[in-house]
């Protein structure tokens, strides 16, 4: 089982791409690959840069990504209530060469930020929205207050009641 996982942020320190990480690895015999958005980094997308250019070729290479997977692991990164300029100008481009962009692979999709919330708004958004564009969300998990609770030195939840929430979704879900 091949699973694509990533986090919704361009940030070098992506807390999200932390916790997609640590979820992804919770899968039994999985093969992970993470995907770094930085990698994928293209002009702010507009029709008239795409008359210009054409179809991005990091966007080709993103959705090659996407359809090397059986599952995708997902966190999205909040900005203002919102998802990150970087992972819409990726969904943009994207969603120019094949509308559905998720290509019809279950996921797993999370949320994280520092505040009590854990990026529910972004949650929501992506929640009513990804399915639109070609994916059955299995399972949803919101981490709260991502500094008291995910320990950076062991790369692993440290809240023992969520921890143990994440773990139970993904063998319930998948």
């Amino acid at each position: 089982m091949k699973i694509i996982a990533f986090g919704g942020s361009n940030s070098q320190h992506s807390i999200n791409k932390k916790l997609a990480t640590y979820a992804a690895n919770q899968f039994d015999n999985a093969n992970i690959e993470v995907l770094d958005l930085n990698d994928f980094a293209m002009p702010l997308f507009s029709v008239d840069v795409e008359k210009e250019i054409g179809q991005h070729p990091k966007a080709k290479a993103f959705l090659g990504k996407l359809a090397e997977a059986d599952i995708l692991v997902v966190s999205m990164a909040e900005n203002n209530g919102n998802y990150s300029v970087a992972f819409k100008n990726v969904f943009d481009w994207c969603s120019r060469i094949e509308k559905d962009v998720f290509q019809h692979k279950p996921m797993l999709l999370l949320a994280t930020s520092p505040g009590g919330r854990g990026g529910a708004s972004v949650l929501e958004i992506a929640t009513k929205l990804f399915p639109r564009y070609g994916t059955e969300i299995k399972a949803s998990f919101s981490l709260p207050s991502f500094n008291a609770n995910f320990d950076l030195e062991e790369n692993k939840i440290s809240n023992t009641e969520l921890d143990k929430e994440l773990k139970d979704i993904i063998k319930s879900s998948f």
